[in-house]
């Protein structure tokens, strides 16, 4: 079997997965949806292998079809960004798909907006601003911007900055509940952040940790920021998000000499070294925005 004979199939392929339907895919590819549908026909005869279940309102992969789309999209989305990953001053262009946590998103989402765009005019910029991991590759990103441990080892990462952590609430909260020992901080409410369903634990630079307790559990940062500023509890939270809150003392810090690691924030993508003008553009562009943010 020799799948480089079947590229026009696999272009139909992966854009039928990527756009949802044929007729969709085929006018990104410059296909009719009879060409389309034949050359998945093909493919899936060369496979031995269904790729789609098929009705006359839905698509969907079959686990073939999925772990198939998982290898060759990759590998077709470096044929696409070979030439701009090595093209001398290449600039910006086409579709970037990327996602990051939302309040680093509404730090970022002006000068994006304002200056990035406005330099790459060729560029189109979708953007998922959530707190969830996405698939990289199944889901189609070129890139995401993650703060915490790197869990995919499959991408390619890079640390571009260092984000200090606060732990804060509202001034109402701490004029009911003193807080001045770790024993008084384990009974004050949180606002507890929960990753896949369950409550992150809090760790401080000596190795200790306490659970956080709290009758609200949230799963994004503008979650916790909300409900901290509301009273509802202490909130775990990077410092750069909350520093107007700080400013303006509609939040305070809480037992501040008590150190909290630092949480790095990372872009990973599947690139490889061969990384697109595009990604690598953006990616310089937020270093600098964040390090301008963080910086005291």
């Amino acid at each position: 079997m020799n799948l480089l004979n079947q590229m026009p199939s696999l272009i139909a392929f992966v854009r039928s997965v990527e756009a949802g339907s044929f007729s969709a895919a085929a006018r990104i590819a410059g296909m009719t949806p009879s060409a389309v549908s034949k050359g998945i026909g093909r493919l899936e005869g060369e496979l031995g292998a269904k790729l789609f279940r098929r009705s006359t309102r839905h698509l969907s992969l079959t686990p073939d079809g999925q772990a198939f789309f998982e290898r060759v999209a990759p590998l077709l989305r470096g044929i696409d960004d070979s030439a701009d990953a090595v093209r001398a001053g290449g600039d910006a262009r086409g579709v970037l798909r990327i996602s990051m946590p939302g309040e680093i998103g509404r730090l970022l989402l002006e000068p994006i907006t304002r200056t990035f765009l406005a330099r790459h005019e060729g560029l189109e910029l979708d953007m998922s601003l959530s707190d969830r991991h996405v698939e990289v590759i199944r889901e189609g990103y070129d890139v995401v911007y993650r703060v915490g441990v790197a869990s995919d080892s499959e991408l390619k990462s890079r640390t571009l900055a260092q984000l200090d952590m606060v732990l804060v609430a509202s001034p109402v909260l701490l004029a009911r509940h003193g807080v001045s020992t770790l024993d008084e901080l384990r009974e004050i409410p949180f606002v507890r952040y929960l990753l896949y369903g369950r409550a992150l634990p809090i760790t401080f630079n000596d190795g200790t940790s306490i659970q956080p307790r709290g009758r609200i559990g949230l799963d994004t940062g503008a979650g916790l920021r909300a409900a901290a500023l509301n009273g509802m509890g202490v909130a775990h939270l990077m410092k750069c998000t909350v520093q107007d809150d700080l400013d303006k003392g509609d939040l305070v810090e809480v037992m501040p000499h008590r150190g909290l690691p630092p949480l790095p924030l990372r872009a990973m993508h599947a690139f490889g070294n061969l990384t697109p003008a595009r990604v690598r553009l953006l990616t310089e562009f937020i270093a600098d925005e964040i390090q301008r943010i963080v910086a005291p």
